[in-house]
């Protein structure tokens, strides 16, 4: 069972090792660590960095390939966080990143248009219940 919930998959992300240095979508973030598709196959144990630049100054994270499943065409990697300040880093963003899509859906579906600590404060009354907590057992 899943220990964290999806990920909004269209963040883009820039995956960085020896075999590949592309942007990339994420698929799903985790307290442990993240997934994402590839053209190139990694074998398990691949050292990785990744970046997500959306946010300011963006978040860069060191990792290494858990799983690597052919899927469709590409490849889907999982990496888990090389330590604990990655992971509660990339924890933030990922809170960030689903602040960000309520407001746009808030925007398209209601007209309201949010500020960021309005939809902030909205997220966490309505959604924050439902985030995983910290620790993965």
């Amino acid at each position: 069972m899943r220990q964290y919930i999806r990920h909004p998959a269209d963040i883009p992300i820039t995956v960085e090792c020896q075999k590949i240095s592309k942007a990339k979508k994420l698929r799903d973030i985790g307290y442990g660590g993240l997934s994402f598709r590839s053209q190139e196959k990694l074998e398990k144990g691949t050292a990785v960095s990744i970046s997500i630049d959306m946010v300011s100054p963006p978040c860069n994270v060191v990792g290494h390939v858990i799983w690597c499943k052919s899927y469709r065409g590409y490849f889907e990697l999982g990496v888990a966080f090389d330590n604990e300040e990655d992971a509660f880093r990339t924890r933030m963003v990922e809170q960030i990143c689903h602040i960000q899509q309520y407001k746009r859906e808030v925007l398209e579906h209601e007209g309201r248009e949010l500020t960021n600590q309005e939809a902030a404060l909205e997220w966490v009354e309505r959604f924050a219940h439902d985030f995983p907590g910290e620790k993965i057992a």
